[in-house]
């Protein structure tokens, strides 16, 4: 899709949009490149615009109920399709606005360099550099480095004129070398900036500034500490995204088509004679669906955007555990009954289920030939990345008044869906080496929700409570695990699969399924995976290659690995895979539960015969 900067506008783009500066693709505007985050056009940088400067021309929106009703929007829209016209595009404004030059070294903002968007030169006639460094707040706010601040504030300012210059002195390869200098004869190197109170021991405070949405559109009053940041940091933007599974009703032919006209049809329904309204609609007469369903669908419609439980608040840190995400346990695990082929919804038993027994521990497989899985960005945090029970403060805004609508992707591809033996698991999770080594990432992940708590202000942190238990840690190391070898044994990339999680009191369940809308989507290669004979084949593989490392014996009997030391036996070389592909940052993850210890018998949920 084509970035442009509505800001740069010349008379007769007014009332369209700014020059053509550059694309990125659908999926990258919602996971990589969203609302507030920077991006880098050849030698310049930008901040992808808000929502409020984003042009869809006639772009058909994303329908998905049950993910529309959790967020409380109307419609989801896919992000601008790459186009040379003009009504389709993302805006994207300047940032960071200081730019230094390399040859005569002045730091100054773009305009005061008399720089024009079609030439990003000094005076002197050298490119011009974005500012390397910016500051952020855990509340989102993002604001150009303070020099100026950075040089006078520990210093009494003396008269003017305060032109200032940044060069490298080439003592070193560290900010010590970094040097901002003023004409009023103040020098300072950068030694020291992104020490974590810094700015605010020299009283340099939070501005609230949102360049994303425009000058004029700060948040006074922010009590957040600023933070200096690269300006290519990946601390700089996290996305806040959500997702779902289409799963029956919703994901059936009579529903696809009440939620197109469902601005037609919510009025109507309520009328004593629905039927009879609702029939005279052109398009109820040109559908295959009789009106007495119509109605009927409506108001299934109507009791979902009723219910007032879709919106509430997520509370626990890991949407594997959470009741909308067990929704979609049922239709996974007991399957679909034949459709009319239009459903984006099929999952079946495997061909081969009555003749060919399923590994030890695994309680059922199911081929899931066709799935459609929404991805919207509901907002994005900075410094801190996001978690499920974040204060909403935290949420930066993707627009200046609020939309009824947000910005998402839709993935259509296959899967294979596996049940755990939830008998077996009981009996296996209650051993002492493994409620241990469970209980060690458990009490790790609690201080580190307490430590985000803290750092967010939280002044009452006692009720953190982390759900993690073994039964997680064993699905979700199965699933990587998984993953690795199903991508080797059917030729996927490990980057194109992805994991979605069920874990409750009762369940133990896993999805791998494409996570990619290209060529590798929906092949038939990863379902084929799903039937008993080749489960049976590849977990005996999968188990047997991870039972070494190359970094063991170093790796197996770590006591603390990854991330905030929330893993235990698992490292790059088995069982973490592309960040892409999991859904907690390659967290959570224990080998050891799998496949055992080599001086403890019976850890290993798969060991022995």
């Amino acid at each position: 899709m084509a970035l442009r900067n509505p800001e740069s506008k010349s008379a007769a783009q007014k009332k369209t949009s700014g020059p053509r500066l550059g694309s990125i693709r659908r999926g990258q505007a919602v996971n990589t490149y969203g609302v507030g985050a920077m991006v880098a056009i050849e030698d310049q940088s930008f901040v992808v615009g808000g929502l409020d400067e984003w042009r869809f021309g006639d772009t058909q929106p994303i329908h998905e109920p049950r993910l529309q009703n959790r967020l409380g929007v109307k419609e989801f829209r896919p992000p601008p399709a790459e186009e040379r016209k003009q009504e389709k595009r993302i805006g994207v404004r300047r940032f960071p606005l200081m730019h230094s030059c390399p040859d005569c070294k002045d730091l100054k903002t773009y305009k005061e360099f008399g720089a024009t968007p079609s030439k990003n030169e000094c005076g002197c006639g050298s490119p011009l550099i974005p500012s390397r460094f910016v500051v952020a707040c855990p509340n989102g706010h993002l604001d150009d480095f303070p020099y100026w601040d950075w040089l006078h504030k520990r210093n009494d300012a003396r008269e003017g004129p305060h032109n200032l210059k940044m060069h490298n002195d080439g003592s070193s390869a560290s900010l010590r070398s970094v040097v901002v200098s003023c004409s009023c004869g103040h020098t300072r190197s950068l030694e020291g900036a992104f020490a974590k109170t810094a700015l605010q021991s020299l009283g340099i405070i939070c501005q609230g500034r949102r360049p994303w949405l425009g000058r004029h559109a700060a948040e006074p009053g922010c009590e957040q500490v600023v933070r200096t940041l690269q300006r290519g940091s990946s601390a700089a933007w996290f996305a806040v995204t959500r997702s779902s599974l289409s799963i029956p009703p919703w994901s059936n032919t009579l529903n696809k088509f009440v939620e197109r006209h469902i601005s037609w049809l919510e009025g109507l329904a309520s009328l004593s004679n629905a039927e009879e309204a609702i029939g005279t609609l052109p398009a109820v007469k040109e559908s295959p669906f009789t009106t007495k369903d119509i109605v009927a669908a409506v108001l299934q419609r109507k009791v979902l955007t009723n219910d007032e439980s879709g919106n509430s608040d997520d509370v626990t840190p890991v949407e594997a555990f959470d009741a909308f995400r067990m929704a979609e346990y049922d239709p996974l695990y007991f399957g679909t009954t034949k459709s009319d082929g239009g459903d984006d919804f099929e999952s079946t038993s495997a061909p081969d289920a009555q003749s060919v027994l399923l590994p030890r521990g695994l309680a059922r497989s199911m081929q899931v030939k066709r799935l459609r899985e929404v991805r919207a960005l509901q907002a994005f945090t900075r410094i801190e990345p996001p978690d499920a029970i974040a204060d909403k403060k935290r949420l930066a805004s993707l627009a200046r008044v609020e939309k009824d609508w947000l910005p998402a992707i839709e993935v259509l591809g296959e899967g294979v869906f596996l049940s755990l033996d939830t008998a077996l698991v009981a009996d296996w999770e209650k051993r002492d080496r493994v409620r241990f080594r469970a209980e060690r990432i458990r009490e790790r992940h609690e201080n580190a929700l307490r430590n985000s708590a803290v750092r967010r202000g939280d002044a009452d942190t006692t009720d953190v409570r982390s759900p993690i238990d073994a039964r997680f840690v064993l699905a979700h190391t199965l699933a990587h695990t998984l993953i690795n070898e199903w991508s080797l044994e059917a030729g996927y990339p490990a980057a194109s699969l992805r994991e979605r999680l069920y874990v409750s009191d009762s369940r133990v369940g896993l999805l791998v399924y494409t996570a990619t809308s290209d060529s590798a989507g929906s092949l038939g290669g990863l379902v084929a995976q799903g039937t008993h004979t080749g489960l049976v084949e590849s977990m005996g593989t999968a188990l047997e290659r991870i039972s070494w490392c190359s970094q063991d014996p170093p790796c197996m009997e770590a006591e603390a690995a990854g991330t905030d030391s929330l893993n235990l036996a698992a490292c790059y070389a088995c069982v973490m895979l592309p960040e892409s592909s999991c859904e907690t940052n390659n967290t959570f993850l224990d080998r050891a539960l799998l496949i055992g210890e080599p001086e403890h018998v019976g850890t290993g949920f798969f060991e022995g015969p």
